[in-house]
């Protein structure tokens, strides 16, 4: 089976991670698509952050239309920290049929070269999905040099421009301003009925 693997903090889930899963799985093929919340990312600490147990709910509920979408408990459940190669040699010891395709957005395939063993993880993918912006610049030659057998392992998903961020969902929440639609039906849902993102 074709898996593809979408970690994020998704704090909240809404309509662009959604938009961008089901562009992934048209256009890599995939069959089923992981779902990994990232409990404690690294790159975010110092901002506020929902607790764990909420930012679960908010994706199960986003999550439960689309029966290819699992969402995946492999950083949930081990401490921290949370490196891609660990996540994916984990998820190979679990799905050890399956061909595992890495989903990233094109920020990150340029940050590649400095991930923790960014060699390993290429090894342990079969392939790596990157969703790419109108605009990105990626030098995927000069990356080759750095993690040779990169090209070869890359593909690009053609994703639309969508200003929809997490970041500016709670700024609007914070400020008054409209976002129910911003948000599957029942995470706006969630979100309205335990007065989430207030402060």
């Amino acid at each position: 089976m074709r898996t593809g693997v979408f970690g994020g903090t998704f704090d909240p889930p809404h309509i662009a991670h959604l938009i961008l899963a089901g562009e992934a799985c048209y256009q890599l093929g995939l069959e089923r698509l992981l779902w990994v919340l990232t409990p404690f990312p690294p790159h975010k600490q110092g901002r506020s952050i929902l607790p764990l147990n909420i930012r679960l709910e908010l994706l199960s509920a986003a999550l439960k239309s689309e029966p290819s979408y699992e969402l995946s408990r492999v950083d949930i459940d081990r401490p921290p920290p949370h490196y891609a190669i660990d996540t994916m040699t984990l998820l190979n010891s679990e799905y050890p049929d399956d061909e595992l395709i890495y989903l990233i957005g094109g920020d990150s395939l340029h940050d590649l070269p400095v991930w923790y063993k960014p060699d390993q993880l290429l090894a342990v993918c079969s392939a790596l999905g990157v969703m790419r912006r109108p605009g990105d610049q990626v030098d995927l030659p000069a990356l080759e040099l750095q993690i040779p057998g990169l090209a070869a392992k890359v593909h690009f998903i053609t994703a639309p421009l969508l200003e929809i961020s997490a970041t500016d969902i709670r700024r609007r929440i914070v400020q008054g301003q409209p976002y129910r639609y911003y948000l599957p039906e029942s995470v706006f849902q969630i979100i309205e009925d335990q007065g989430l993102y207030k402060e």
